[in-house]
């Protein structure tokens, strides 16, 4: 029940993709297509390059929203071996008081795989962002 939800993304995402494929120029289909490219080699070779920065844009997205995950987990997991690292920290809250120190060093390390990715693919989360405002 957890992995399909995950996988697609929801409505928001997909008409991401829809919004950023509208913006590709169409010629660039029919001068494949009077090269003599098959409607997958357009798709393989031409779509799928410039899609690129929405596919890495949704892969964010879905990472990121993945990765805070805080209800689901708490609704499904009922071991505390199997929790995720959003329910791993408020493990270390108690009633009477909280580690301050060991909460913030904890959540640092649970943002790290998060802030690591941005950085590896800030190109084209930048690029995205510049193809969204050109009007072809």
């Amino acid at each position: 029940p957890l992995i399909v939800p995950t996988f697609f993304g929801g409505p928001w995402l997909t008409f991401l993709v829809r919004q950023y494929m509208m913006t590709l120029p169409r010629e660039l289909d029919d001068a494949a297509r009077i090269d003599g490219c098959s409607s997958f080699g357009v798709y393989w070779r031409i779509i799928m390059p410039l899609a690129k920065p929405a596919i890495l844009i949704i892969v964010i997205f879905i990472f990121n929203g993945t990765w805070n995950e805080f209800l689901l987990p708490l609704i499904y997991l009922q071991s505390p071996e199997n929790f995720t690292l959003a329910l791993g920290l408020r493990m270390f809250q108690g009633e009477a008081s909280t580690s301050w120190n060991l909460l913030m060093a904890a959540s640092l390390l649970t943002m790290l795989p998060v802030i690591i990715l941005f950085f590896i693919s800030q190109r084209y989360f930048i690029q995205g962002i510049v193809f969204t405002g050109v009007k072809a």
